[in-house]
């Protein structure tokens, strides 16, 4: 019994003599924010606001992203929004995942308040900008929203959710290019 509680009481005095040594390991420095850049001449997306879109187009838009997405057989939930981000029309294709929802509206929203792409934001949190955040409560960081123009203005917006965001992109640019 005695050798038992003698390496009891020395692998204790191992583990109390490592454990301040461990615990003052210094923490790993963290990556340097990348650069802002500099100061563009003029307004990046100054895109100006057109009539809004309104439902008759909407629908041929979400006809175009709809037709592609039954050819390539991918299940999605797609959003048109006016120019303040307000949904005009919208439609849940068969099987789409009820969670993307909100996210193809979010898309939309985000792509029409900002006047760009949803993904510019995705790309930008991928690079470290964590800024991107405190924008707007609303906003989503994922590729598939695109800004709606017409005559060079912007009219709305349309997002798609349901598969990868290339996936989501790729039908809600056909959409966007309808407008072109």
């Amino acid at each position: 019994m005695r050798p038992i509680v003698s390496m009891t009481l020395a692998a204790c005095a191992v583990i109390a003599i490592a454990s301040p040594v461990l615990a003052q390991t210094p923490p790993a420095t963290p990556p340097a924010p990348p650069p802002s850049g500099g100061t563009p001449d003029v307004m990046p997306f100054d895109i100006p606001y057109g009539v809004s879109i309104g439902l008759d187009k909407a629908k041929q838009v979400m006809a175009a992203a709809e037709n592609e997405a039954k050819r390539r057989n991918w299940k999605m939930n797609i959003a048109v929004v006016d120019t303040n981000g307000e949904l005009v029309h919208f439609s849940r294709m068969e099987g789409a995942q009820i969670a993307s929802v909100s996210i193809s509206i979010g898309k939309a929203r985000t792509a029409a308040r900002f006047r760009r792409e949803s993904r510019l934001f995705y790309n930008a949190f991928e690079t470290g900008h964590g800024y991107v955040s405190t924008l707007d409560p609303t906003l989503v960081a994922s590729p598939g929203g695109f800004p709606l123009l017409e005559a060079g203005k912007l009219v709305g917006a349309i997002g798609c959710s349901g598969g990868t965001g290339d996936q989501d992109a790729l039908i809600c640019k056909m959409g966007a290019d309808l407008m072109k």
